[in-house]
């Protein structure tokens, strides 16, 4: 029995050693395993959310549904609508019932409701501020002409054979800096650059480049690696093929995955501008540079738009012409250090993308012209209604004292005079509401009672 039982204990001590030796092995050969992935960037990476990009968005949101109502408002008669009819045209706007007139007066900076003086109906119209800024932005846009013909140059020479179809770019004309009538403006205005014409097969019309400028193929990215070595002295294999990576806070970076991203960091590419169809595409190192590219091609399509950022569903329509992933949400996520999805506005069906470099602390690095104008309607929109009826209120009291004053320092007896027949003076300013002048009144007209009889005797006496 002592026999047995021996040999049944020995026979399992060795069992117990087999298996912990068989799960050391499978232990390490899955930590290999998983730092032999880990030395690329991982295909499917948590999108962390950054509330500086996400915040500017929801002011987007806003500015968004303005826009509308200020086109419907310009496309009317003397751009003014009645407010009864207000809430019909909004609805083709995609708006619900009785939502038009409760937007509208959220925002007292840009719209203004007021009674017309025959009909007795009340209007809807832009005030002062909104149609100065609509004029500052046209200023804007018709100033900088030169500058986007540069950008839709470049933005052909990025394509594959050097022409983009008419309607996509007219999609994306805003981001761009682009005139709304860029075909006659800019394609038609300067036929050395550009050609316009309808292809047989589609019956589309494409904008074709004439002639490939080379002084115009260098990126955006480059300036920038050649300025950061000039300023801080990095070492210039490093940074020769490097990208500007800030991640978002609260992005978890490990030990490996920090690897990943130094090894693609001195990854070579192909630039945008270049022409790749002779290339063989069959090794995994040409698809490797092929990847990189399209990070580069996005990083200089942002830089080519006015505020740097555009909507993922309007650069899914150069996806072809400029060999760009299909699947670019997931695509971007793998460069969460490089640009910026944020989903906020359209109940997250729209996706904008930032370039983070050009961003800090929610505003543009280097501003231009066009960008602090729209920026003047995101100013006019966050301003409080509180504030606009403070202003009204002020008004009225200022104008309200100045007619106390006027009152209590004229005698009865300028009625006779011919002053009585124009009414009360509070009466006369507030029929004066448009005019910046405090009273209607001369210096001449507020001589004293004594002056005016001295003036009489003299006339008589003559």
């Amino acid at each position: 029995m002592m026999i047995f039982y021996g040999c049944c204990s020995k026979f399992r001590s060795t069992k117990f050693t087999a298996f912990k030796t068989t799960a050391y092995v499978l232990c390490n050969f899955s930590r290999s395993r998983s730092m032999s992935q880990s030395t690329s960037i991982p295909k499917k990476v948590e999108r962390v959310r950054d509330h500086g990009y996400d915040n500017y968005m929801e002011v987007e949101k806003k500015i968004r549904k303005v826009l509308k109502f200020q086109d419907l408002i310009l496309t009317q008669i003397n751009q003014t609508i009645p407010v009864s009819r207000l809430d019909v045209s909004a609805r083709r706007l995609g708006f619900k019932q009785h939502e038009a007139g409760a937007f509208v007066l959220k925002f007292p900076h840009v719209f203004e409701i007021y009674e017309h003086p025959v009909q007795r109906i009340l209007y809807c119209r832009l005030t002062r501020k909104a149609h100065l800024q609509i004029q500052q932005q046209k200023q804007a846009v018709i100033a900088q002409i030169p500058d986007a013909v540069t950008r839709l140059r470049k933005l052909l020479m990025m394509s594959n054979n050097g022409r983009l179809r008419l309607e996509h770019i007219r999609i994306a004309r805003s981001e761009f800096g682009l005139p709304d009538d860029f075909e006659y403006s800019v394609v038609l205005k300067y036929p050395q650059f550009f050609r316009l014409f309808d292809a047989k097969e589609t019956r589309n019309k494409y904008i074709e480049l004439v002639e490939r400028d080379p002084n115009l193929t260098v990126c955006a990215i480059e300036k920038a690696r050649e300025r950061v070595y000039r300023e801080k002295g990095s070492d210039a294999e490093d940074i020769r093929f490097s990208f500007i990576v800030n991640f978002p806070p609260g992005f978890k970076i490990g030990k490996y995955y920090r690897i990943a991203v130094w090894k693609w960091q001195r990854l070579p590419y192909w630039s945008p501008y270049e022409d790749v169809s002779e290339y063989d595409m069959r090794s995994i190192e040409a698809q490797k540079r092929m990847e990189k590219r399209a990070v580069a091609t996005i990083h200089e399509m942002l830089c080519l738009t006015v505020e740097k950022k555009i909507s993922l569903e309007r650069i899914a329509h150069f996806r072809t012409a400029m060999d760009l992933p299909k699947k670019l949400k997931d695509f971007l996520l793998q460069h969460q250090g490089i640009f910026y999805i944020s989903t906020r506005g359209n109940h997250g069906k729209l996706h904008t993308i930032f370039l983070r470099e050009a961003y800090r602390r929610g505003e543009l690095i280097e501003p231009n012209d066009v960008y602090l104008a729209r920026r003047k309607l995101a100013e006019l929109v966050l301003l409080s209604p509180r504030k606009a009826q403070l202003n009204r209120e002020l008004v009225g009291y200022r104008r309200e004292r100045v007619g106390y004053d006027m009152e209590s320092s004229r005698p009865d007896k300028l009625d006779d005079y011919g002053v009585g027949d124009r009414g009360n003076v509070r009466d006369v300013l507030d029929s004066d509401m448009g005019s910046d002048s405090e009273s209607d009144f001369s210096d001449d007209s507020n001589r004293s009672v004594d002056e005016t009889f001295e003036e009489e005797d003299v006339n008589i006496t003559k």
